[in-house]
Parts: structure tokens; sequence; C-alpha cells
């Protein structure tokens, strides 16, 4: 995914409804990201800078729990604090975006909320900044505009820290991304993360796919230590709109196909129905 860091890109600004039912479904996120994608992108990445980008956490990939971060407090914890030993979501974001980020932790939000789960007990939302031109007042900003008031919000830690802090972490679970000097935006994967209460990346979740269902499991399994075996953590690793050859890569391709079959079909069935009704009794 193409992340502006830059809120006066030119790019829409995607405001999902607050309340997008107890399991958000795929098409929704699908359609938030390709709307959001759907604005010209004149990126100086190569292709071989993008096939680097990617969320595939290594066998054993565990968050190192003394990287320190600053929360919007101004005060300063570690990711272990952060997660007080309790299983988390573990969200890498670009503050300053506002065409994938934004939609991204809207959806999970809901997700989280339909759970049945307490956040702050049952497990941790945590965010974590990609990108150190957005400061602690950006990130409350959009965080709190995303969540809407109330205990997910107020239970959350929002993230941010030097680079290279910031990149030991995302490099250790296996969250690559690149950034783009031309157009200071940052191509990044959208994905999401469940960490044990020690830091093992337990789950790596598409937000094209995040359910209530799959997600209480997911937090339920890390809550006990269940960490998934590796085939179910490499369902991230290419998905999302390629400025520099100008297609959508494999799994959009494929939502797009299916968008394109169901709107054929729906046509079909109406014009079939037109035409009985049209036909004398």
């Amino acid at each position: 995914m193409i992340s502006r860091g830059n809120p006066s890109s030119g790019v829409p600004r995607i405001r999902p409804a607050r309340r997008l039912g107890p399991a958000a479904r795929p098409s929704v996120v699908a359609g938030a990201v390709l709307l959001g994608l759907a604005g010209p992108a004149a990126a100086g990445l190569t292709p071989r800078d993008l096939s680097g980008v990617g969320l595939a956490p290594p066998p054993g990939a565990r968050a190192p729990l003394e990287a320190a971060f600053t929360d919007t407090a101004g005060r300063r914890l570690s990711l272990g604090q952060a997660l007080d030993g309790r299983p988390a979501l573990l969200m890498p974001l670009d503050y300053a975006c506002r065409n994938v980020c934004d939609p991204m932790l809207a959806v999970a939000g809901t997700a989280l909320a339909a759970t049945g789960l307490t956040p702050g007990t049952d497990y941790r939302l945590v965010t974590l900044g990609i990108n150190p031109r957005a400061d602690a007042g950006t990130a409350r900003t959009m965080v709190a505009g995303q969540l809407g008031p109330g205990p997910l919000l107020d239970s959350a830690t929002v993230l941010t820290g030097a680079p290279g802090t910031v990149e030991a972490v995302t490099r250790a679970v296996g969250y690559a991304y690149a950034y783009d000097r031309d157009t200071e935006s940052y191509a990044h994967p959208a994905g999401a993360l469940v960490l044990t209460g020690d830091g093992r990346v337990a789950r790596a979740l598409s937000p094209l796919a995040m359910t209530a269902r799959d997600l209480r499991l997911a937090l339920v399994e890390a809550g006990e230590g269940r960490v998934g075996a590796l085939s179910d953590r490499l369902l991230l690793l290419c998905y999302g709109y390629d400025p520099q050859t100008g297609i959508y890569t494999p799994l959009i391709r494929r939502i797009l196909t299916a968008s394109g079959l169901a709107t054929v079909l729906a046509i079909a069935g109406l014009v079939l129905w037109l035409h009985r009704r049209s036909r004398p009794a």
C-alpha cells in the first residue's frame, strides 16, 4: 500500500461509517482501500524497492520488549510496558496517512469492539508510528478520529519513536516498508499483528479480512501463549496498487475480478427479470 505522509498530497480522506456492524466484511475494507488508491501516484520507488515491502513474520518472531517509545501523553515507556503481559493487536501505522491507515484502523476498532473482550484487560491495542514526521499530536488526532470515544480509545497505547527503534521492532516482526523521497510517502503493508504477552508473534491479520470472530480467536489463543503455524502468517505478502506498473497486485486483482463478476451477474439478473416482466401474461 502506498501511504502518503503529506496530508496535502491531494488524496481524498476516507471517513468510513463509525458503525460497520459486528463483523466488518472484507468487501467494506476493500472498497475503502480501492477508493483511497484511486488517485494518481507518481512514486519514485522501483519494482525492486517495492518487492521488499510486505508482512512476513519469520519463524519464532518476537518483538523486542525493551524498545522504548513515547506515548501521546509524552511518557516514555517500553513496548513491554505497553503490552503489560497481555495479548495485543499491534498495528504499525503512518499517522499522517489519509488513504489506507484511516479505514484500516477504523475497521480494526469495529472488529475489536465486537469481540466481546474487554480492552485494556483482556487485550491491548498498540499502534506504532512508522513516519517520524508524524508527531504525537498528529498520532492522537488520527487514532481518536478513527476509534471514536470509548473504552477502546481510553485503553489504547499510541506510540511514536526514533526511526531506529521503530525499525528494530518492525524488522523483528517481519513488517517491511519503504520510504519514497520523491513523494514523501511510505509504501507499507496494510496489516496487523497479534502478539502474545511476552511479545511473540501469534498471528498476522489482513484488514481486508479482519472479522470479530477471527480477531477474538487470535487474541484468546495469544492470551494462552499459543502461536499460529507459519502458513497462518503468510497471507499478506503481496497486495495493493503498484504505481510503477499501474496494475493491481494479486489480492486486489482477485477482489476486482470477483466484484466485476458480481456486477455482471447482477446486471444479467436485472435484464432477465425485466424481460420476464415485459412478456404478456
